[in-house]
């Protein structure tokens, strides 16, 4: 009985803190010290004791030094014309397949992560060509809009994964095998966005006008898509060959940005100033949010909570499935309200030894609660990709939402897929280690 009242505490104080409009990181770090000191009875001294001990560990870790790069990375991309060159290197391809240059949306967002790591960012880059061209070419606004928001979460699943890295760095897992773990899902969610794209374009004709590329051969296309293809084949390449880490393959992504917007004379002092500020920025937030988290952390592991809620889940003898659904019905309800960063440190403190307790591969249930996290990218109130696409289109939250429905049932189905089959996810890892 005492753990549920501490349980309970804990959520009002995080409840009374988010409503506020505190930040996430301050309200974490709130929560951790008030926690220790009202429920735990601990000295302000001791708390500081165990707080600077944490706070050295939390910062000192090796493989936060690849978020900041993997961000400047994705911003010198973001600020180059590789977005429009990747958009009409890939109309030739896409302007023969039922749907018609619709697949772009889910192509260029495919694409694109593979050098981004961030699913506004993907949204954003590929958004600011797709969604202008396709209206003037007569294609469906409502499905133009769904397919870039469903396409565009795929910057969180398809590595380089801020988020994976995060989820990596918290429950001690390998990062390098989190980034293989992710490539076959995002694929799978790639085919049902496009399928379903085919499928639509089919039934429905007038949605999708049948155009034809000229005066563009395929060769051409992929000359355009060329410099993309050579940044996934550096990063994804270094890391899955055992060149490279993924923070050493993070700096050998930067490094060859930059000698190829360097070869294209697209780099002046005003875009990398802006580069550099964008990626300052995100760095901080990102690495604020995980120095706190894992203050959280240890003040749940003195008070107790995590293990006390696995030995009571572990005694309601609920299956897997039903563990699963619980889990996924938590995670869908926090992405209306939070961001994946956040979704991802404040719980996993929580559900991860649960989720160990149940034995679930903690590789399998990254991937898993990453899918989760996609859901909340394209759902209102808080869903990232949809304020991006409202900047980008004019059109209001709601519409965004509803047109971005399909693709957000869609997820659900790939997240049930990997479920069944969780050698989808498993299999590149053991493979590439094999």
């Amino acid at each position: 009985m005492d753990i549920f009242w501490t349980a309970v505490g804990v959520a009002l104080l995080l409840v009374f803190f988010l409503s506020m409009g505190t930040w996430i990181f301050a309200s974490m770090l709130a929560i951790s010290i008030g926690s220790l000191w009202v429920f735990g009875d601990f000295s302000a001294d001791r708390i500081g004791l165990i707080f600077s001990r944490i706070l050295y560990r939390a910062s000192n870790s090796w493989e936060l030094s690849a978020i900041p790069l993997f961000i400047l990375m994705g911003e010198l991309i973001f600020r180059s014309n590789l977005s429009e060159r990747l958009f009409k290197g890939l109309v030739p391809i896409t302007s023969r397949l039922p749907g018609g240059i619709l697949h772009t949306n889910v192509l260029g967002c495919t694409l694109f992560a593979a050098v981004s790591g961030s699913s506004a960012a993907t949204t954003a880059t590929i958004g600011k060509i797709t969604t202008q061209e396709l209206k003037q070419r007569g294609y469906d606004r409502h499905l133009s809009i769904g397919s870039l928001a469903g396409a565009g979460s795929l910057g969180l699943l398809i590595p380089p994964s801020i988020v994976m890295i995060v989820y990596g760095v918290q429950a001690e897992v390998s990062i390098s095998r989190l980034f293989m773990a992710g490539v076959v899902p995002g694929l799978v969610i790639a085919l049902l966005y496009s399928g379903y794209i085919g499928l639509r374009a089919t039934l429905s004709p007038a949605l999708a006008p049948k155009q034809v590329a000229h005066g563009q051969s395929i060769g051409q296309s992929i000359l355009l898509l060329l410099p993309i293809l050579i940044l996934i084949a550096i990063v994804i390449g270094s890391i899955y060959t055992g060149i490279a880490t993924p923070s050493e393959a993070a700096a050998v992504g930067v490094a060859a940005t930059l000698v190829l917007l360097g070869v294209e004379w697209q780099i002046n002092l005003a875009m990398l100033t802006e580069a550099f500020r964008g990626t300052l920025i995100t760095s901080i937030m990102v690495c604020s949010l995980l120095i706190t988290a894992s203050l959280l952390s240890t003040a749940m592991g003195y008070l107790h909570l995590p293990r006390e809620l696995a030995t009571w889940i572990a005694t309601q003898n609920f299956s897997p499935t039903m563990l699963l659904l619980a889990l996924a019905v938590f995670y869908i309800v926090l992405g209306l309200f939070l961001d994946g960063i956040s979704i991802t440190v404040m719980s996993l403190p929580i559900t991860l030894p649960i989720v160990l307790l149940a034995g679930f591969d903690p590789i399998w249930f990254g991937i898993f609660l990453i899918i989760m996290i996609e859901l909340g990218q394209i759902t209102p109130p808080v869903g990232f990709n949809l304020f991006v696409l409202q900047s980008l289109t004019g059109e209001s939250i709601g519409r965004v939402a509803w047109a971005a429905l399909p693709f957000f049932l869609l997820m659900c189905l790939a997240a049930i897929i990997i479920s069944v089959w969780p050698d989808l996810v498993l299999w590149l890892p053991r493979f590439m280690n094999g």
